[in-house]
């Protein structure tokens, strides 16, 4: 049996981001008969219905929309910029949910880690993603919910993008559940 290909989202363009460390130590954590892997969303151009109208589409649209197709389900990891989604997490969910009726992320069972520096761990942000993956039909985990708090002091062991054994502790939990959610929704 092929293995199931989970997408990992990651909300920060960054080379050090936070985010991208995050979902590389969610990656060695896919169990058995899963594959996890990063999509990379800043290839895309803003989302413009012009290119879908007028048969003008970037082939970065074409290629991405194909790619989330192809998965059998998501994870987005995203920090918090000015308490709401950054662009280009929102962009990626426009571009594959369009054009009208050809919504690439439908009943794709899903889930959201939101991370920040400061102490509520990207609340706003989460929520405000859960808003848009609902309205393009993600399946989403409602519990547990994910918020890492002060990522850049104790998340990761000195000197290295591991995760400290709390912070690793958490986000396998976190998997684990999100793996059985998967398990009950696609049988």
């Amino acid at each position: 049996m092929e293995n199931k290909k989970i997408g990992l989202f990651v909300g920060s363009l960054r080379k050090e981001s936070n985010s991208r460390k995050i979902a590389n130590n969610i990656i060695r954590m896919a169990p058995e008969g899963f594959e996890f892997k990063i999509v990379e969303i800043g290839q895309l151009p803003f989302y413009n219905q012009d290119f879908d109208d007028h048969n003008n589409v970037p082939e970065s649209y074409t290629l991405f929309r194909k790619d989330v197709a192809a998965l059998d389900g998501v994870i987005f990891i995203t920090p918090e910029y000015n308490r709401s989604v950054p662009a280009v997490l929102k962009n990626a969910i426009d571009v594959a949910s369009r054009p009208y009726g050809k919504n690439v992320w439908d009943a794709k069972p899903g889930a959201v880690i939101s991370n920040s520096i400061g102490a509520i761990g990207g609340f706003g942000a989460n929520h405000h993603l859960r808003q848009s993956l609902t309205f393009v039909n993600v399946l989403m985990m409602q519990q547990p919910e994910a918020y890492l708090s002060n990522v850049g002091k104790g998340c990761f062991e000195e000197g290295s993008d591991n995760f400290t054994e709390r912070t690793y502790d958490f986000v396998q939990r976190f998997v684990q559940a999100y793996i059985g959610w998967f398990q009950r929704l696609i049988k």
